[in-house]
């Protein structure tokens, strides 16, 4: 099973391209996700994670999402390689985005706190699912 769920805040705005073979749009951007568990002493950390987002979604992304935001994204795992000019390989791994989500609380005065309302994507979620570690349990690392 290749599923991957993140809510994070965009590093930049998405940015638009589109396919040379059939004029199809990608949009792509990074979240910034928040690593759950924070060692004593130190600041919390963040991945900075590549989404890439495709057709009407990278569409619906590259209007709606902006820098900073926080976003819910839904997608897979993919990786790929190719070689450069200078036959130098190149790898790279991203998350393609098959449902996103506005995770922001209403802006402007609207009423409503944070929540996966507002969506676009081949489902809607029901809920968030969660994930719970009791203090007590040692951690792997």
């Amino acid at each position: 099973m290749n599923k991957v769920i993140l809510m994070g805040r965009l590093t930049r705005d998405p940015e638009v391209r589109y396919t040379q073979t059939n004029n199809t749009l990608v949009a792509s951007f990074s979240l910034a996700v928040n690593r759950r568990f924070v060692r004593q002493g130190e600041e919390r950390q963040a991945d900075f994670i590549n989404i890439v987002a495709w057709s009407k979604l990278g569409e619906f992304c590259s209007k709606y999402f902006k820098k900073g935001q926080q976003v819910g994204i839904i997608g897979r795992i993919q990786t790929r390689t190719w070689d450069d000019e200078n036959n130098v390989k190149h790898y790279v791994t991203e998350v393609v985005a098959e449902e996103a989500y506005f995770a922001d609380s209403k802006r402007d005065g609207e009423s409503g706190g944070a929540s996966f309302e507002n969506t676009f994507g081949s489902n809607v979620a029901a809920a968030a699912p969660e994930f719970t570690v009791s203090s007590d349990d040692d951690l792997p690392f």
